[in-house]
């Protein structure tokens, strides 16, 4: 079903469970999703068709049980295109979040996540267009936009920043410079 877009889904209002002070996932499936402006569509076994989940401004520590809650509220988790877990406590990008290979937009800012090397699971996304990572501890590493433009170059937006043409060119040569470091040194004094 990859690259098929359901129409029920397409144009469906978020499945928004945000401000909820939820701290697990196994507590996101006792919470009632937000209502907006246009009513959620339900199937007739109640799940919800949408492709957007709204998880952020909570305090999830980690998604441990992601896929058993969203399988609990959305029709068809294949068709997930963007999923903001803003403003929460994540200290590591779960590997849960691969799994939605349709996954255009992925907020994570304003969590806790130290580690840059973190970044490297979201290269098995590749439709990921929009990433935010913004807030978190790892933004202060040294290189970071540049680490995260060359692990994922088809992004359009980084933090809520267009990515230009420039952009890519120097993430690509910082990227070289990076991975020669990157190489133990030959001792050719042998």
């Amino acid at each position: 079903m990859a690259g098929k877009v359901n129409k029920d889904t397409m144009y469906a209002p978020p499945l928004d469970l945000s401000f909820k002070c939820i701290n697990s996932m196994t507590g996101a499936m006792a919470e009632e999703p937000r209502t907006g402006l246009r009513r959620l569509q339900h199937t007739p076994e109640g799940k919800v068709c949408s492709r957007v989940l709204r998880l952020n401004n909570n305090i999830l520590p980690d998604l441990s049980g992601f896929n058993e809650a969203i399988d609990h509220f959305i029709k068809d988790t294949s068709q997930l295109s963007w999923i903001d877990l803003s403003f929460n406590d994540l200290s590591t990008i779960d590997n849960v979040l691969t799994q939605y290979k349709n996954l255009r937009v992925l907020y994570l800012h304003g969590n806790s996540i130290i580690t840059l090397g973190e970044v490297d699971k979201l290269v098995a996304l590749p439709n990921l267009l929009s990433l935010t990572l913004h807030g978190n501890p790892m933004e202060n590493e040294k290189g970071y936009r540049n680490y995260v433009m060359s692990a994922l170059p088809q992004l359009k937006t980084l933090d809520f920043s267009a990515v230009t043409k420039q952009d890519r060119v120097t993430a690509a040569i910082w990227r070289r410079g990076f991975n020669q470091q990157k190489r133990p040194k030959r001792n050719f004094d042998v």
